[in-house]
């Protein structure tokens, strides 16, 4: 199928790294160093040897020998992307872009669009609901009028790099953002202010139907008052108009069949005015029907009626007791946890076709969510920004609709003064029926497929490694190598992201926590031959290992940006690809069967996401000072994984990492300073690191799945192909 000109992008420009224009501030920042060439070989080398076997270790590293030798392929694709970089405000960023996001086809739901909760609303009447997406929509004009000037104040490293100011450029592009699916390659734009004035208005979805709201009239906001009643207007429009097709679900398909699903929308001039609409609108709010609940009640009468069994809560009780309280103790934790479920099903994915999916626009950078049961949050297409920009977002939204909460709206203009909303409509040919009925039972089976658990683990929070001089985010990062290998006597390729936003234009690189000393660690562990005293010096050199991958990969030294540039530049210069690309052991190390993300946040707000690969595991965490709180994801169609066991194994492998400290390190051990860090040969201190004060607000975009033919043969960094999370500082690759 050809692509026919697409009269909408006349009115949108692509946001490539040489069509952002920075701000002085951004300018001021160094540009991403290039890694020496041998730096980068040695750390991956050691990357591959805890994943192979020893047979396979000697084969990758005669390729890699051969490829670093003096005067060898890898010296002359060096000095090719050393000038490449000269011509760039950021040599990485383009390549990066497009591996981890643009040409994955698999769809955004899932795969890629992470999902955020925020505190459930308590709505006692049908207008709450409006009266909240009302406020809102206030506190999110509020933001905007601090990015609009390029307001926002700077962000500055924590930790050993404190001080160093950071790239805000990510935080400018949420509201100016849309991404366009392409036959092979989909593309981020934002509206051309020289074609057209700036967007004044959003997206209001109500049960499946796209309604236009105008924010801003005659250079003017509208109040809440004046957007209350403009939702209840819409609200009675939905709920009385006729059956709508639910066209959203053509967004949370397969890119390339959404993309020809666009082109034949895109033949009636009546779909480009509604795709014109949503493709240069503000941001999508989405009015949603609560999620039925029925499952969740009837856990909660289980368990204070006998607690689930002998396998849950039963044992935690004393039934002679005239009095009990069922809140207290134990794991009866997992009623909040298991509410927590359908909150985050309905935030990441609408829950299936049948509930809010079609409800929704997954091409669109920020997209809120309400519902009538006072569920509330938001979903994001992740190429556009790092989860730091998304969790300050939500912050400052959470605090404004808190200070506010107690006023009373203003008396509002007269309605009859205010434009009606416009309801968009829509002409399907029978061509793009059939793409929808494709969409929706691929979305259906995803989400059908997705096997998500969520645990509070309430024994300690992040207080605890701190007390013991340790890492928090290397902490919880062993304590999920030590989960997989329990399951599994093996470590497996893991994705954190590590921002490089000290850089122009940053983005971020990968931690690799599956390394040699966590391998040695995780084994003494899980023997009855090791000694504590052995395990905790093992320990010791797992969490420095960590700390060494992190602050590499915050400098500018990361591994994998390197390899991905070395291994652009030679597709660049049409050159056969190097065996150290082709090799097993280079997918492998890329296939992230662990994505992991650390997206921390003040309130009780909290992300998820899918996993990256068939047969792997999605792991948000969001450590508070006396509790952590993990997402966990698998898909049930492999045998391989299963959250509920990672979920059991992980308590158990926190419980066990406690035990050893206070075992042995109790006081905390003087021997060993786990703030001094190696990098380079030089020792430094890094004084209490951990993602969140390493300035990497984190948590993982999704990658691919391993089954995406067109990422099979990328498979290093992409959406698809073999990243993570998502975050700033803790992001993911499939």
């Amino acid at each position: 199928m050809s692509q026919m000109p697409d009269v909408n992008m006349t009115r949108l420009k692509r946001q490539g790294s040489e069509d952002i224009v920075p701000c002085p501030t951004t300018k001021a920042l160094p540009k991403l160093p290039v890694p020496t060439l041998q730096q980068t070989l040695e750390g991956y080398l050691k990357v591959v040897r805890p994943l192979v076997s020893d047979d396979k270790y000697e084969e990758t590293k005669r390729k890699v020998e051969e490829f670093g030798k003096p005067g060898g392929v890898g010296d002359m694709l060096q000095e090719k992307l050393l000038e490449y970089s000269q011509t760039k405000v950021n040599w990485v960023y383009d390549w990066w872009m497009d591996d981890m996001y643009l040409t994955a086809r698999l769809p955004l739901v899932i795969n890629s669009s992470p999902g955020m909760v925020f505190p459930k609303q308590n709505f006692t009447e049908p207008s709450d609901q409006l009266r909240f997406a009302a406020r809102l929509i206030s506190g999110i004009m509020d933001y905007k009028v601090i990015l609009d000037a390029r307001a926002l104040p700077i962000d500055y490293a924590r930790g050993q790099l404190a001080g160093q100011p950071l790239c805000m450029e990510q935080y400018y592009r949420l509201f100016s953002s849309y991404r366009v699916p392409g036959l092979t390659k989909d593309m981020l734009v934002s509206p051309d202010s020289s074609v057209m004035p700036e967007p004044e208005h959003i997206i209001v979805v109500c049960k499946n139907q796209f309604f236009v709201l105008d924010v801003i009239i005659n250079f003017k906001r509208l109040s809440e008052a004046d957007l209350f009643n403009q939702l209840k207007r819409i609200m009675q429009t939905a709920t009385a108009g006729d059956r709508c097709e639910p066209v959203g679900l053509l967004t949370a398909g397969d890119r390339t069949e959404w993309a020809k699903a666009r082109i034949k929308l895109m033949e009636d001039s009546t779909n480009r005015d509604s795709l014109d609409m949503i493709e240069r609108c503000i941001f999508v709010l989405c009015l949603d029907e609560g999620v039925c609940c029925d499952k969740t009640d009837l856990t909660l009468a289980c368990q204070m009626l006998h607690g689930n069994g002998s396998h849950s809560n039963t044992p935690n009780r004393w039934f002679d007791k005239t009095m009990q309280d069922g809140a207290s103790g134990g794991d009866d934790t997992t009623c909040l946890e298991k509410n927590d479920v359908p909150l985050a099903r309905q935030m990441l994915h609408g829950d299936g076709s049948y509930s809010n999916t079609a409800n929704r626009w997954f091409d669109k950078t920020m997209q809120f969510i309400v519902a009538d049961d006072g569920a509330c949050g938001l979903v994001y297409e992740h190429s556009p920004s790092e989860g730091v920009a998304v969790v300050q977002l939500v912050e400052h939204l959470l605090n404004y609709i808190q200070k506010y909460q107690s006023k009373k709206m203003l008396r509002a203009q007269s309605i009859c003064e205010l434009p009606f909303p416009r309801r968009l409509r829509w002409k399907l040919s029978p061509e793009v029926f059939e793409y929808l009925k494709m969409s929706r039972e691929s979305v259906d089976r995803s989400i059908a497929n997705m096997d998500l658990h969520i645990m509070r683990y309430t024994r300690f929070g992040k207080s605890f490694p701190k007390s013991q001089n340790m890492s928090p985010d290397g902490f919880v990062q062993l304590a999920l190598q030590l989960t997989y290998f329990k399951l599994h006597r093996r470590l497996v390729s893991t994705y954190e992201s590590a921002s490089t936003r000290r850089f122009q234009l940053g983005r971020v690189d990968n931690i690799r926590a599956a390394s040699i000393e966590a391998d040695n660690w995780v084994r003494a562990m899980c023997s009855d031959t090791v000694e504590d005293y052995d395990r905790m010096e093992l320990f010791k050199k797992a969490l420095k290992a960590q700390r060494n991958f992190t602050l590499q990969a915050l400098k500018g030294q990361g591994i994998d940006c390197h390899l991905l540039g070395l291994k652009e530049m030679a597709a660049m210069i049409d050159m056969p690809m190097p065996d150290i690309f082709t090799d097993d052991s280079f997918d492998l190390t890329n296939k992230f069967v662990l994505s992991t993300s650390q997206v921390p946040t003040t309130m009780d707000a909290f992300m998820c996401y899918g996993p990256v690969v068939n047969n792997g595991y999605g792991a948000c965490y969001n450590p508070h000072d006396d509790y952590i709180l993990f997402c966990l994801s698998s898909f049930k169609d492999c045998g391989d994984s299963d959250s509920e066991r990672f979920t059991s194994a992980l308590r158990q492998a926190l419980d066990d990492m406690q035990h050893l400290c206070l075992k042995v390190n109790h006081p905390p051990s003087p021997v060993m300073d786990l703030r001094k860090v190696d990098i380079n040969g030089d020792s430094k201190m890094a004084n209490g690191i951990d993602g969140h004060q390493l300035g990497l607000p984190m948590f993982p975009c999704v990658m691919a799945r391993e089954n995406d033919p067109i990422r099979k043969q990328n498979s290093r960094d992409d959406d698809d192909s073999t990243r993570g999370p998502i975050a700033d500082g803790a992001m993911a690759q499939t």
